[in-house]
């Protein structure tokens, strides 16, 4: 009735945090198990009974996570967690977490680019600019009324590094259809090392 698989990462480091870090990780696996066990299996377990008159598709969960930087004393990654429970399709959420391993933070979007109303009114632009040409080569890609939608879901949680610049996200249908996945963009970010 249910499948579910919950990879987190594990942290090797001389980092005296490297432990509280994979801590919270563990943490968060235990939490995606517990309410597989007991939440979404109950739910499964319903569906099924109910589906006598319908095939009845296995539930899934699955967590994984991919490292995206980790130099300077700083980690980043994201973590994806994709549900199916009947439907055409299953729906993905992302987190996001950028670890400074000198201090034991999470660090935040200020950390590596300025959070000035100016500065977030440039980024905006940037991401519009990159819809832009985007829309150019697939027209009807984003939501009619992205523009809007830029500014009212944005998260400054929701971004990770790579080594040359950041990546902000948008989750699935924040400001665009299924189809287009999990909208990202690039950003310029301040000397980390």
């Amino acid at each position: 009735m249910l499948k579910y698989k919950i990879y987190y990462p594990c942290i090797i480091s001389d980092s005296k945090y490297a432990n509280s870090i994979n801590n919270f990780h563990y943490l968060e696996a235990k939490n995606s198990e517990d309410y597989c066990r007991t939440v979404l299996y109950q739910m499964a377990q319903e569906d099924a009974m109910d589906s006598t008159d319908r095939p009845f598709n296995n539930y899934e969960f699955i967590v994984d996570f991919t490292v995206t930087y980790n130099q300077c004393c700083v980690i980043s990654l994201y973590t994806d967690t994709y549900t199916y429970t009947g439907g055409a399709h299953g729906n993905t959420i992302r987190k996001s977490y950028t670890w400074n391993l000198t201090t034991g933070k999470l660090m935040q979007l200020g950390d590596v680019y300025p959070l000035t109303p100016d500065s977030l009114l440039d980024l905006q632009e940037c991401i519009q600019q990159q819809i832009s040409e985007r829309l150019q080569e697939n027209p009807g890609i984003y939501f009619d009324n992205y523009r809007f939608l830029l500014r009212d879901t944005f998260n400054a949680n929701s971004f990770y590094l790579l080594p040359l610049h950041g990546i902000i996200y948008y989750q699935q249908y924040d400001i665009a259809p299924y189809s287009t996945g999990m909208p990202e963009f690039c950003f310029p970010t301040c000397n980390i090392c």
